[in-house]
């Protein structure tokens, strides 16, 4: 891997922060979407337990898959700044 700049090891611990909190959000309205037809129909028992863990369930997939995705687009590269920033015309 070699030694990373200060400056790289920002970056890393910034997308990481990024991607808990946005994934954080991203768990909550899963939640809430998923979980609103207990509010909403008042469900008792079994049913309010099912919907619930159903809710759950995506809350932590989406969780998952967001924390996944943004790392891995950090991850593959994309992100290579230009050599001249600010030049719009590199062929010139």
């Amino acid at each position: 891997m070699g030694n990373r700049t200060q400056a790289q090891r920002d970056a890393i611990t910034v997308e990481i922060g990024y991607a808990l909190v946005t994934a954080a959000l991203l768990a909550v309205g899963l939640f809430l979407v998923c979980a609103a037809p207990v509010l909403v129909l008042g469900l008792e028992g079994g049913a309010a337990r099912g919907v619930l863990v159903v809710a759950a369930t995506a809350g932590c997939l989406g969780f998952a898959t967001r924390v996944v995705r943004v790392l891995w687009r950090f991850g593959d590269g994309s992100r290579v700044q230009p050599s001249q920033p600010g030049r719009t015309r590199p062929d010139s």
